[in-house]
C-alpha cells in the first residue's frame, strides 16, 4: 500500500509512482527481454486506477492482472497466480529501479542449468539485510538474515530478481509465505546461483529513495531545459530538467530538480533537491527542498517545504 509515500500513494498504488515521468512498474517492464510475453501483476490496493492506466498506455505485451485480496507476502503471491505460469518464469518487484540486464540475468540462470538464480547486490552495511554466501562457481551456500556487521559472512544482498524453474512453484505454501525467509532456504540444495551486478539499485519505499532514484536516472551533467519555459531572471543550476509546458518565471531551479510538464514555479522561490508533479505551482519566494510536490497541488506564496510528500489526495476505501 505504500504506506511510506503517504499522501502520494492515496492517489495512485506504489508501482504507478513515476520517475522521469514513467511510473516504477513501466521502468521494470520495459527493461525485460522480449521473451517475456506476458507480465501477471497481482493486486488488490487500487486495482481500477492500475487498470486504467494500462488501458491507456498499453506495454506492447499481455498483462493480468490478478486479486490477491489480502497480502500473501512474497511466495504466497507468487502461489496465488501460478495458474497463469506454464514454465520458466521471472520475480521482479514492481517498485524498485535497478541498472539489472534482466536479458543476461536469464542467460546465466540458463546457463548455470539452475533450479532458481536471484540478484544480488554489494552493501557497505549488510546488517539491515538478507546477505548470501557464494562458492567459486556462483552457487548460493546459505543465506543468513540480518547479521551482525561482524559476522556476516558476505556484502552480497537480495535485490528482488529471480529466475526460478517451474517446479519452484511446488515448493511454495499457500496462504502468506515468505520467498526468501521460507522457500529459498528450503531448495538451496536444488540448485540456487547468484548473479552480482553493479550500477544502481535502489529500492523506491521511501521518499529520499525515492528521490535518489530521479537523480540516479539523471545523472550529475543532465541539463535538459525546455527553452519556452524558462523566463528572464531564472537560475538552473544542475542536474535538472525542466519539461516541457512548465513555466520557471525568475526562480532559482536546482541542483538536482525535476520540474514536471505544466508545472508552475513562481518568481523568487527556490526548488532543490525536489520533484514537481504534472501541474503543481509553486508560489512567489516559496523554498522547496527535498520534498515531493504532488500532481495538481499548489503550494501558497512564502512557504517553505522541507523533507515532505505534498498532495490533496486523501486515504479512500480501496478500489
Amino acid at each position: 500500500m505504500g504506506t511510506r509515500l503517504r499522501p502520494l500513494t492515496y492517489r495512485i498504488p506504489k508501482p504507478l509512482v513515476p520517475v522521469l515521468g514513467k511510473p516504477l512498474i513501466m521502468h521494470v517492464i520495459d527493461a525485460l527481454p522480449k521473451e517475456v510475453d506476458e507480465i501477471i501483476i497481482p493486486m488488490s490496493y487500487k486495482r481500477k486506477v492500475m487498470e486504467e492506466y494500462l488501458l491507456n498506455n498499453r506495454p506492447g505485451r499481455k498483462v493480468t492482472l490478478v486479486d490477491e485480496p489480502e497480502p500473501l507476502g512474497t511466495g504466497g503471491a507468487v502461489k496465488n497466480v501460478e495458474k497463469h505460469i506454464d514454465g520458466q518464469f521471472l520475480v521482479i518487484n514492481g517498485d524498485s529501479i535497478s541498472s539489472l540486464n534482466t536479458a543476461k540475468f536469464l542467460e546465466f540462470h540458463r546457463k548455470k542449468k539452475a533450479f532458481a538464480t536471484i540478484s544480488l547486490w554489494p552493501v557497505d552495511d549488510p546488517t539491515p539485510y538478507g546477505v548470501v554466501d557464494l562458492d567459486e562457481n556462483e552457487r548460493i551456500r546459505r543465506f543468513q538474515e540480518k547479521p551482525k556487521r561482524e559476522e556476516a559472512f558476505s556484502n552480497l544482498i537480495n535485490a528482488g530478481a529471480y529466475a526460478l524453474e517451474y517446479e519452484v512453484l511446488d515448493h511454495i505454501g499457500k496462504g502468506f509465505v515468505s520467498m526468501e525467509r521460507e522457500v529459498f532456504p528450503k531448495i538451496v540444495d536444488k540448485g540456487m546461483y547468484g548473479m552480482r551486478f553493479d550500477g544502481y539499485w535502489i529500492d523506491c519505499g521511501r521518499r529520499e529513495d525515492l528521490l535518489k532514484a530521479f537523480w540516479t536516472l539523471m545523472g550529475d551533467e543532465a541539463s535538459e531545459l525546455s527553452k519556452e519555459s524558462v523566463h528572464e531572471g531564472s537560475e538552473l543550476m544542475k542536474p535538472v530538467m525542466v519539461k516541457k509546458g512548465a513555466v520557471v518565471a525568475g526562480a532559482v531551479i536546482g541542483p538536482h530538480a525535476y520540474i514536471s510538464e505544466r508545472a508552475v514555479v513562481g518568481p523568487r522561490s527556490r526548488v532543490e533537491r525536489s520533484v514537481l508533479l504534472e501541474d503543481a505551482r509553486v508560489g512567489a519566494r516559496c523554498r522547496v527542498v527535498d520534498s515531493i510536490i504532488d500532481a495538481g497541488v499548489s503550494v501558497p506564496d512564502g512557504t517553505e517545504v522541507v523533507s515532505r510528500i505534498l498532495s490533496n489526495a486523501r486515504e479512500e476505501k480501496q478500489g
